[in-house]
């Protein structure tokens, strides 16, 4: 690590603003706006379900083609490139009306915040490995929360405003900008420490590896049917717009701790089993967002999924790379293609199931028993002490 390089502490603050920007604001920002598209332009369930999993497309083929040797040497470029072009995405999504153009928008924007993930992660990760401060990863994966949060409140000032669906694009795009000179100011001229050169080798042949990789495919589409339907349920719901609202910012305000608390509980139960029990709160989270009435239910939902869901891909990662040590991206690569495909599919399947039977019921359902066999998946997975 050279002497120019910012502090870790400010390498972790500067990836948290990233993700706040890239993953918060330029993935999540949908949920909340989503409700106001879907009355105002008279789409569907459907719709909205193919919108997100354009966004979701985009995200994996991202992610796999950020695990290539090509980005080598490029990574910074490229995550300020995504930053940049998630602010510009973000504005035009408040410009348009047309269903096939939201598809292409959406699907660009999770190709920029697949880059932006991978490529902050492995700068601030490297230095924050060489620095052997390995805790600040959780104030990086904060930011997910953080943005989820930021956005939420955006949206209650426009609502009690009276802005229109397009004022919550145009609004992200613009602090989305600002995230992104707060980035390049903390960030300074540091590039990932140590870059490893060359290929890396296969994966090896292992069951426990094999286990993680379907668990977190599972995840995906577990997770995903809420983490996009939550806010139109509570429209649904009749909660009101500023309850929507709030809802979506008790998520992102229960995320933003969460890595860190999650990674002091697997200390003490061991990664697979702390990921399992992750699974389980997020059950009982989703099925409340449909079952429990009244306030209680999405409040309870918001808590219970903010509080894991960024958590569980953090755990399910580190499972991953300790079973892999020698492949780190290349296993970056295949688990968040796993995963990709599971939140691809997710919302296509739920706002279908949505459209046909009236209600996020039977969609809800659907994913909590998808997380239910991801949890024990995951927890056979953890390997045998010798």
């Amino acid at each position: 690590m050279n002497a120019a390089s910012p502090s870790p502490l400010r390498l972790a603050f500067a990836g948290m603003a990233a993700l706040a920007v890239a993953m918060g604001i330029g993935r999540f920002v949908y949920t909340p706006i989503l409700p106001g598209m879907m009355e105002e332009l008279h789409l569907s369930p459907a719709d909205a379900g193919w919108i997100a999993s354009a966004n979701y497309l985009g995200y994996l083929i991202g992610a796999l083609a950020a695990g290539g040797g090509w980005a080598h040497g490029r990574e910074r470029l490229l995550m300020f490139g995504s930053l940049a072009a998630s602010a510009a995405l973000a504005g035009l999504m408040g410009l348009n009306e047309t269903m096939a153009v939201f598809i292409v928008i959406r699907f660009l924007a999770g190709l920029a915040s697949a880059f932006v993930m991978v490529f902050m992660s492995s700068i601030v990760f490297s230095h924050l490995a060489a620095a052997g401060r390995g805790d600040l990863q959780a104030l990086h994966f904060g930011g997910v929360g953080l943005g989820i949060a930021g956005s939420a409140a955006l949206l209650a000032i426009l609502v009690t405003e009276h802005a229109g669906w397009q004022a919550g694009w145009l609004w992200s795009g613009a602090i989305s900008v600002a995230g992104l000179f707060l980035v390049a100011l903390l960030t300074g001229s540091a590039g990932p420490a140590n870059g490893v050169d060359g290929r890396e080798p296969a994966l090896p042949r292992d069951r426990s590896l094999t286990k993680m990789i379907v668990a977190y495919g599972l995840f995906g589409f577990g997770y995903v049917v809420t983490a996009t339907f939550l806010v139109a349920i509570v429209r649904q719901g009749g909660g009101g717009r500023v309850f929507e609202a709030t809802v979506w910012m008790v998520t992102g305000l229960a995320g933003f701790p969460s890595t860190w608390l999650w990674q002091k509980l697997a200390g003490r139960i061991g990664l697979y089993g702390a990921y399992a029990l992750a699974c389980l709160i997020e059950v009982v989270g989703v099925t409340a967002s449909v079952v429990v009435n009244g306030a209680a239910g999405p409040l309870l939902a918001g808590i219970l999924l903010g509080g894991t869901f960024i958590a569980i891909t953090a755990l399910g990662l580190q499972a991953a790379r300790q079973l892999a040590p020698r492949a780190p991206r290349r296993i970056f690569a295949v688990m968040t293609a796993a995963f990709g495909l599971g939140q691809i599919v997710g919302p296509i399947a739920a706002g279908l199931l949505a459209q046909a039977s009236g209600n996020y019921v039977l969609a809800s359902v659907m994913a909590a028993a998808a997380l239910l066999v991801s949890g024990i998946i995951a927890w056979s997975a953890a390997p045998k002490s010798p």
